[in-house]
């Protein structure tokens, strides 16, 4: 099955002091794969201007972007069209230039501690698939998803431990209880097209784990099914900061405020 959609994302910042000189790294731009062609899209910075695109060690597009200098406001808006096609969340192959070994390693938000250790010891199933929709299921019912329930900072063991969080969450745990079970995982951030919604106010997150035979396979706790038509996958990474839509740094520009306007939507 396919889908069409576009997608319109607006970030912005305001500070109340003017920045004196910043630098961006933008991973919003999603590539073309066997399961998603992008038929036009368009990154906008308005309060700074973009130098350069590039691929990381992780085979995403990255916009390096340099903020103006005396800004007080940043404005970052990317929108395109997309066609989608439900794979059962099969990815496929390792193409990235990361050897796969890397993909179990722990890292600051994946490191492995006793809750992550009690959570993979339930996980039952035959086979790697089955286990790892096992692992899924076992995710889904011992963290809640509750928005604005977890800090920014939480690591996976932070979020099984006190039992609830977002998305984001959800993906770390998974990922770190499947390097528990000595699976290769990898987190993934992108866009859902919500049933009951257009409007949303941040980007979606799952994990992916390759499994022998099938490659790199999605599982998406928040919504307990692997991604289908309805996901544009966008960067991927060992966790989170890898695949930040937005990182970077700046001198000035203190008092930061952030307001994210997402609309997902299928073509008529």
């Amino acid at each position: 099955m396919t889908m069409q959609l576009t997608i319109d994302h607006t970030t912005t910042y305001r500070f109340e002091e003017p920045v004196h000189t910043g630098l961006q790294q933008l991973r919003l731009t999603p590539m073309t794969t066997h399961f998603q062609t992008v038929s036009n899209w368009v990154v906008y910075v308005d309060g700074g201007h973009l130098d350069l695109g590039f691929f990381d060690h992780h085979r995403n597009h990255v916009d390096l972007v340099t903020l103006d200098r005396e800004a007080t406001e940043v404005v970052i808006r990317c929108r395109g069209d997309i066609e989608t096609t439900d794979t059962n969340g099969v990815v496929g192959r390792h193409f990235d230039p990361a050897p796969l070994w890397l993909f179990r390693r722990q890292t600051d938000r994946t490191r492995i501690g006793p809750a992550i250790r009690r959570l993979a010891r339930q996980v039952e199933g035959e086979t790697e698939l089955a286990r790892m929709h096992n692992l899924m299921a076992v995710i889904a019912g011992a963290v809640e998803y509750n928005t604005g329930s977890s800090a920014p900072d939480w690591t996976a063991e932070d979020v099984a431990t006190e039992g609830h969080g977002v998305c984001q969450d959800h993906a770390h745990v998974f990922i770190a209880c499947a390097r528990e079970l000595n699976m290769p995982a990898r987190y993934v951030s992108g866009y859902l097209m919500m049933d009951d919604r257009e409007e949303q106010d941040a980007m979606h997150a799952w994990a992916e784990t390759h499994i022998e035979g099938l490659g790199w396979v999605g599982f998406d706790v928040s919504n307990a099914m692997c991604p289908d038509e309805r996901y544009v996958r966008v960067a991927t990474g060992l966790d989170y900061p890898d695949a930040a839509p937005v990182t970077g740094t700046r001198i000035g520009g203190s008092s930061e405020a952030l307001s994210v306007q997402i609309q997902v939507a299928q073509q008529q």
